[in-house]
This record gives C-alpha cells, sequence and structure tokens, in this order.
C-alpha cells in the first residue's frame, strides 16, 4: 500500500489588528482563529463601541457650555472652529441644539453645515459620533441631511476636529427660525414645524458673568441651572458649607434646591420666584461665585450642620446621562 502522506494545514497569514477588516458578527474572523468576529476582534470593536464616556465633553473649549446645550437649552447655535480651517466650498459649521426632523446634520444649500447635538447617539461616546458626523456633513452634497449611524471605534473624536484655542460662544434664540435662511417667506408645511417647535420651547437666557449658567421660566417658578466644572465631592462639600451658613441662595425668596449629574459634571439648581428675571439673578450669581472660590479652597472637616446640609444635597441629586 501507498504510505499515506502526512496531512499538513496552509499557514494563513499573519494579520495585524489594525488590518483586521470587519464582517459580520456571526462570520468566521479575518484573523484566522477559526472562531466568529463576534467572539474574536469583534468582541473589543463592540466593546469599545458600548462602552460609556463620562465626560464626552472634557477637553473642548467650553465643556460645561456643552453640556448645557445638550440637556438644558432648547434652542442655541454655536460658531464652531475647526483645527485644520474649514473645507473648499463650506462656508460655515454651526452646532445646534436640534435640527429639524431630528437630523444629526443638514448641509444646506449653500455649503454650510448645521451639527445637531442633542440627538440620540448609537455608541457609548458622544464626541465620537457627532466627530462622524461632521466629517460625514462636510462631504455631503448640499442640500442634503446627513442620517444617523454607528461612528468607527476607531474613528477621530470632536476634539479632534475642533480647535483646541476657538473659542465656545453660545447664542441662546428664542426659538427654531434658524433651521431656514428666511424664516418669513418659509413654505407652508415649514412655517407650521416651526410654529410648534417655537411653542414647546421653555424660554432660556444664558448669564453674561459667570460660565454655563442658564436662567429659564416655567408657568409656576423660574429657575437657574449651573453646569459647574468642580470635582463632585469638592463641589458638593462647598454647596453644603455654604447652604448651613445660610449663603446659598441668588436673593430673596431663592433657594438652593439640590443638582443633578450631566456628561460627568455636576449641574446645582436654583428654584427663583416667578418675578425673578435673568438680569436680576446676574449680580447675584456673580456674587455666590466668589463665596464659591473661598468654599471650594476649605479642607476643613464638616461640622455636624454642614454633614446634614450634604447629605439633603446628596438625596435630591439626580443623573441625566
Amino acid at each position: 500500500m501507498a504510505k499515506k502522506r502526512p496531512q499538513t494545514k496552509a499557514k494563513r497569514p499573519q494579520l495585524t489588528d489594525g488590518d483586521i477588516p470587519v464582517v459580520g458578527a456571526r462570520e468566521p474572523c479575518p484573523c484566522g482563529s477559526g472562531r466568529r468576529y463576534k467572539a474574536c476582534h469583534g468582541r473589543a470593536a463592540a466593546h469599545a463601541a458600548t462602552e460609556l464616556v463620562q465626560r464626552p465633553f472634557e477637553g473642548l473649549p467650553g465643556e460645561g457650555d456643552w453640556v448645557a446645550l445638550r440637556e438644558l437649552v432648547p434652542a442655541a447655535t454655536v460658531e464652531l472652529t475647526l483645527r485644520d480651517g474649514l473645507p473648499e466650498g463650506v462656508p460655515s459649521v454651526t452646532l445646534a441644539t436640534v435640527l429639524p426632523m431630528a437630523w444629526p446634520a443638514l448641509r444646506r444649500d449653500d455649503g454650510s453645515v448645521l451639527l445637531g447635538l442633542q440627538n440620540d447617539t448609537p455608541s457609548g461616546d458622544i464626541s465620537r459620533d457627532l466627530a462622524d458626523t461632521l466629517r460625514r456633513a462636510l462631504e455631503a452634497d448640499p442640500g442634503t441631511p446627513v442620517q444617523a449611524r454607528r461612528a468607527p471605534a476607531d474613528g477621530p473624536r470632536m476634539q479632534d476636529l475642533l480647535d483646541p484655542e476657538g473659542t465656545f460662544a453660545p447664542v441662546v434664540h428664542s426659538g427654531f427660525e434658524f433651521w431656514v435662511p428666511d424664516p418669513e417667506n418659509a413654505a407652508p408645511e415649514v412655517a407650521a414645524s416651526l410654529e410648534r417647535a417655537n411653542a414647546a420651547a421653555v424660554p432660556t437666557v444664558k448669564l453674561t458673568g459667570v460660565d454655563a449658567a442658564y436662567w429659564c421660566e416655567t408657568p409656576e417658578k423660574n429657575h437657574l441651572r449651573w453646569v459647574m466644572p468642580h470635582p463632585e465631592e469638592q463641589l458638593l462639600d462647598a454647596l453644603a458649607r455654604l447652604h448651613a451658613a445660610g449663603a446659598a441662595g441668588l436673593g430673596e425668596g431663592t433657594r438652593l434646591v439640590g443638582s443633578f449629574r450631566a456628561h460627568g459634571l455636576t449641574v446645582p439648581v436654583w428654584d427663583l420666584p416667578s418675578a425673578v428675571t435673568a438680569d436680576d439673578v446676574e449680580k447675584p450669581a456673580a456674587e455666590f461665585a466668589e463665596r464659591l472660590t473661598v468654599a471650594l479652597a476649605s479642607d476643613a472637616p464638616l461640622t455636624a450642620d454642614e454633614r446634614r446640609a450634604r447629605g439633603g444635597l446628596t438625596n435630591r441629586q439626580v443623573t441625566l446621562s
């Protein structure tokens, strides 16, 4: 009998992680391991896409205002400055709280780009999703919206695309007329959509004397919501010191009622009498900022009254994101 030839397996080419393409979750992994993609290199990709980034706007100019426009402000826009400048044919890039039909982005007829901030994002990193949407909007045909998709796990973030030295100066609007270049002559269906959106917008004003503080008007009372960059534990201690000392208010009839977390930052909230306008609270807010600076610098143990005040603030704290 003829001798059987020994069976040999052809060696598969060795691929580095960067060379492995994305395939279907149930397909064999291109690395040659013999396992399905979802159980091999797809596992890391899926984890990167879903892992929650606690502070997605950290490192961007105006981090507190990014959080406010994402969670608090109905209608606002900000002109963005790109790190590498504007591409040819793109006269401007504008961040907007929300766009018509909840589009992630829109390339207008004149080539300008509107980027929506308050959309649902498919991954755990809002910054990466926004950057992917922005890059696609810059290349979209004029007059077309950009649809949502999950950003590549290794794609750039907004911190990579925006000029780190650029300013971030939100303009708060009373309505959504910025959606269309000429709202006065908008088509009837567009005008009707604008009217519905404007009716739902809560009147909001950004304070000018302190950073990332927004006054808003509601039927029963007004509020001030102030996004603060300080470490949470240190900030809660400082607020407790001021609250126990009767120095946490913003004037007669105002009250610090608690705080919430949003995108890694803490947002204290004050109730204001309905007669208190944004202008009325400018000076008290600036004075509070000075008191807060002193309280933040203290490292003394909290007194019994301060501990009780801190417990009350903590018990009324909620997390938005």
